[in-house]
C-alpha cells in the first residue's frame, strides 16, 4: 500500500512539474476566476437540490439513526 501511495506521489509530481513548467503564467485570469466560482455555485445548488430531496433525506435520517442507535 505504501509503494502504491508513493507511486501517486510520483506521478503527481512529475505531471506538476511538466503542466506547470509548460505554462508561462502561474495564476488564473479574471474570466477564469469567474467561471470557476459560477461552476462551483451550480454544483452547490444541485448538490443541495439532492441532498435535501425527499427520498436522499430519509436515507440520510436512516442512516444517522442507525449510527445512534448502534451497540457499543
Amino acid at each position: 500500500m505504501y509503494k502504491a501511495v508513493q507511486a501517486v506521489r510520483a506521478v503527481r509530481a512529475r505531471l506538476h512539474a511538466l503542466v506547470c513548467g509548460a505554462r508561462k503564467d502561474a495564476g488564473m485570469v479574471t474570466s477564469e476566476y469567474a467561471m470557476g466560482i459560477i461552476a462551483a455555485v451550480a454544483f452547490a445548488a444541485v448538490l443541495y437540490k439532492v441532498v435535501t430531496s425527499g427520498q436522499v433525506s430519509a436515507e440520510l435520517q436512516a442512516v444517522v439513526k442507525r449510527a445512534l442507535d448502534a451497540r457499543m
